[in-house]
C-alpha cells in the first residue's frame, strides 16, 4: 500500500504500512498531541500485536520490537502532553467545539481525576479513547508533580501497551478468531472499559456507603 493511501483511523493499514515505527509514532501522536485525539490507540496495539503473531496475511511485525516501541510512544507521548499542559495552562482547553475537541472530552478527564485522584487516573485514562489524550496536559495544568505523574505514567504505559499487545499477539495464534479478527477488535474494547466501571462502581459503593452514616439534618446539642 501506498503511504499516501493510508487510512490513517486504520489500525490495520497502519500497521501493515509502518510497522513497529508506525505504532510508536501513533502512540506518541494520541498521548501527547491533542490533535492526534481521533488516533486509535486500542485497535493499533491489538492489531499489531494480533500482526506480530502471524495473525494478518503478509503482515510481519517482531514482537521483540514491537513493545519497546510501542512503551516508548505511550511514555514519551503522554509526558510531553503533561509539559505541554504545564507550560500552556487553561487557556489551552479554552476552544470551541470542533470535529475533532469536544468539550465534553475535558470534562470527563477532570472528572475522573477529581474522583479517582491522580494516580489511579493517570492510569485508567490509558484505557479511555480522548480521556487518555486529555488528561496528560491536565494533570500538567493542576501542577501534579512532575515525579508523580512520570510515575504512573510508566505504570499505565505498561500495563496498557504491554497488556493489549500480547492480548492480541495470543489470540492471534488461534485460527478460528485470526479469521474474525473485527469481532475479537470489538471484545477487547469492551474488555479495555471494565476496569473503568469496576472503579466506579466501587466509588459509587463508596460514596452510598458513606451517604448512609451521615444522617441529614442531624445536628449536635449541647448536654442538657
Amino acid at each position: 500500500m501506498h503511504p499516501l493511501a493510508v487510512n490513517i483511523l486504520s489500525a490495520q493499514d497502519l500497521v501493515s504500512t509502518f510497522g513497529e515505527l508506525g505504532v510508536m509514532v501513533v502512540l506518541f501522536l494520541e498521548t501527547g498531541i491533542l490533535l492526534g485525539i481521533f488516533l486509535p490507540g486500542d485497535s493499533l496495539l491489538f492489531v499489531a500485536g494480533f500482526a506480530a503473531s502471524g495473525g494478518i496475511a503478509g503482515v510481519h511485525l517482531h514482537l521483540g520490537y514491537l513493545l519497546p516501541a510501542a512503551l516508548f510512544g505511550a511514555i514519551v507521548g503522554a509526558q510531553t502532553g503533561y509539559e505541554i499542559g504545564r507550560r500552556a495552562g487553561a487557556p489551552l482547553f479554552d476552544r470551541p467545539d470542533s470535529r475533532l475537541f469536544k468539550r465534553k472530552y475535558v470534562d470527563r478527564a477532570e472528572a475522573m481525576f477529581e474522583r479517582f485522584g491522580p494516580g489511579k487516573a493517570i492510569v485508567l485514562a490509558r484505557l479511555v479513547p480522548a480521556v487518555r489524550t486529555l488528561l496528560n496536559p491536565f494533570a500538567g495544568i493542576v501542577e501534579v508533580p512532575r515525579a508523580v505523574f512520570a510515575v504512573w505514567n510508566i505504570v499505565g504505559a505498561v500495563i496498557w501497551t504491554v497488556g493489549v499487545t500480547l492480548l492480541g499477539y495470543f489470540l492471534g495464534q488461534v485460527s478460528f478468531l485470526s479469521k474474525h479478527i473485527e469481532l475479537v477488535m470489538l471484545a477487547v474494547v469492551v474488555v479495555s472499559l471494565i476496569p473503568i466501571v469496576i472503579e466506579l462502581a466501587r466509588e459509587t459503593r463508596k460514596a452510598r456507603h458513606h451517604d448512609t452514616l451521615t444522617l441529614p439534618g442531624a445536628e449536635s446539642r449541647p448536654d442538657a
